[in-house]
């Protein structure tokens, strides 16, 4: 094999496993997946600290068992919490893929001169999907008010054609290919959080199921994934509108 070829490989490797950016730079952090963070907890068998970089709200409502909270932003306030021991494991997260609070945080430990650090980029919200255990606070089962489109409306915005918005079907894919609506794409619920990095933060995202059980969830995840511009509608009422349902293989 070519030099140049075993280069290129070799930083494709390195860039999957969070050693470098895309630019190329160096990162002081590896990435760990939910089951092996999951192993970690469960054999405690090494010293290490699980950190949470969310916000103190966000912590409270929910966190990994056993994980202290030093957020990103208020960081060199709550670095006294870290461990005296700078070889001490330190791994980090936060709301999932696109938040990106638990690699600034792995960073800043990097300048304390913490020398073993990783990034549980998945998050939050991951662990929770994958039904790991979870440490809840008073609010986390707290019913919320989702913010409602009507067919009507979604049907204006299908018309116009503007790219600022994604309908997401959170339905089973068997669901979605016997009918659904046009231009939407299918994430199950069961497997939202894992699969949100498909959606793009700056566009509103408006999540459907039949009834609104199951896009409540969805809705509640994009909470917790920091999306800020979410909708729910139901696809019942869009039938029942006489709207336009398309069929065909989930995307």
């Amino acid at each position: 094999m070519p030099l140049k070829r075993i280069f290129s490989v070799l930083f494709l490797v390195l860039l999957c496993l969070g050693v470098l950016q895309a630019n190329g730079e160096e990162t002081p952090y590896t990435i760990i997946g939910p089951e092996e963070l999951k192993g970690l907890v469960d054999s405690r068998a090494d010293p290490f600290v699980v950190i949470d970089a969310r916000n103190p709200e966000e912590y409270q409502e929910v966190h990994i068992p056993g994980a202290i909270n030093v957020p990103q932003k208020k960081f060199d306030k709550y670095k006294k919490l870290l461990p005296t021991d700078k070889n001490t494991l330190l791994i980090f997260y936060c709301n999932g893929v696109k938040c990106g609070k638990s690699k600034k945080a792995a960073k800043l430990a990097a300048e304390e001169g913490y020398s073993q650090i990783k990034v549980f980029a998945q998050g939050m919200p991951v662990w929770e999907e994958m039904n790991y255990p979870i440490k809840a606070g008073a609010d986390y089962e707290k019913k919320i008010e989702t913010t409602k489109v009507s067919p009507g409306e979604l049907q204006a915005m299908i018309a116009a054609g503007v790219d600022d918005f994604t309908v997401v079907d959170v339905r089973d894919p068997a669901e979605y290919d016997a009918g659904h609506i046009p231009g939407a794409v299918n994430i199950p619920v069961a497997t939202f959080a894992s699969r949100s990095g498909q959606l793009d933060k700056k566009k509103k995202i408006i999540v459907y199921c039949n009834s609104g059980n199951r896009s409540y969830l969805g809705y509640r995840k994009l909470q917790k994934l920091s999306y800020k511009k979410i909708y729910q509608t139901l696809f019942a009422d869009w039938q029942t509108a006489g709207m336009v349902v398309v069929s065909g293989t989930a995307l």
